[in-house]
């Protein structure tokens, strides 16, 4: 069963939500067995819009990662983030 994936761009516009947008997204994240991949560090945009912020999350299937993002500790953390950041945000089925 191929990996389901979070995989999202941000530019930030308040540290202070993001702050506690992460704390509540590390819930739903352990809760549904995530493993962060990238998490901020260096980057270089090659093309396209140019984002300060790349995250990739690792689920165990795609369906597992659909469910964490619907659920309510992620909602609360979207709560959480609201506003804070200009963000593209996708959830992918991985390549076996």
């Amino acid at each position: 069963m191929p990996k389901g994936y979070w995989v999202a761009k941000a530019n930030i516009t308040d540290s202070e939500k993001l702050s506690r947008y992460g704390k509540q997204a590390e819930i739903a994240i352990e809760k549904y067995g995530g493993r962060f991949l990238v998490r901020g560090g260096k980057h270089e945009t090659k093309e396209g819009a140019d984002f300060s912020r790349n995250v990739v999350v690792e689920f165990d299937s795609y369906d597992i990662a659909i469910t964490a993002y619907g659920s309510e500790e992620y909602k609360k953390a979207l709560q959480l983030l609201e506003g804070g950041a200009d963000r593209m945000y996708a959830i992918v089925e991985g390549y076996e």
